[in-house]
């Protein structure tokens, strides 16, 4: 499946109305939920599409069996200079090789905000490796990312292949306190550039 030309169909409407969530965390790395559980409740709820994205592995997808409607993703600690920032990584090869040089060798690295605060991975590498392994990379949740000026960030980004933004985001908990950029700022950015849009509520609870 071409991920890329999916994921570019997908409106705010089906973000909005939680038709689609690609942004959802098990118990993997730091969320609540179970793995299967998750799947389980988005066929309930009829969710359209969904991408459990868990910190820095893939292990959910080894290990369990994948149905269509879910897109296969991971979401990586990383920086770039000076800003630390997360990668989602979209529509992977979960046993591409270059792509599994990046991921946690422990759990610790999974869910311990300290550890992964000091990750060595860096962005123009990780976003390579992200293509590599056939998948999109997209910035998460941009409006925390401690920037001066957001869209000389992104841009910068571009050069190395980013290739979307996490538009469609709620911004609550800790997030909507430590919050440097607005949502209309990062849209903006995203249609000026052309990069893809997506969303997801980073669901780290056990109900969808």
């Amino acid at each position: 499946m071409d991920y890329k030309d999916l994921i570019r169909t997908f409106t705010a409407k089906d973000f909005d109305e939680h038709r689609i969530n690609l942004h959802i965390h098990t118990n993997y790395s730091d969320g609540k939920a179970d793995f299967n559980d998750i799947i389980k409740q988005a066929k309930a709820k009829e969710y359209k599409y969904i991408s459990i994205a868990d910190h820095n592995t893939v292990t959910g997808y080894v290990e369990n069996s994948i149905p269509d409607y879910v897109i296969p993703a991971v979401e990586f600690d990383c920086w770039h200079g000076s800003v630390f920032l997360h990668m989602l990584g979209y529509g992977i090869d979960i046993n591409n090789a270059d792509l599994k040089k990046y991921l946690a060798q422990s759990k610790k690295e999974t869910e311990l905000d300290v550890i992964r605060f000091f990750t060595s991975r860096r962005a123009p590498a990780l976003i390579k490796a992200i293509h590599n392994a056939g998948g999109i990379a997209v910035l998460a949740h941009p409006a925390c990312c401690w920037c001066l000026s957001m869209d000389r960030f992104v841009k910068d980004l571009i050069k190395y292949g980013l290739d979307g933004l996490e538009v469609y985001y709620p911004y609550e908990r800790h997030r909507g306190i430590i919050k440097f950029h607005s949502r209309e700022t990062v849209e903006k950015i995203a249609d000026k550039y052309g990069l893809i849009k997506t969303g997801g509520t980073d669901l780290h609870g056990s109900v969808l």
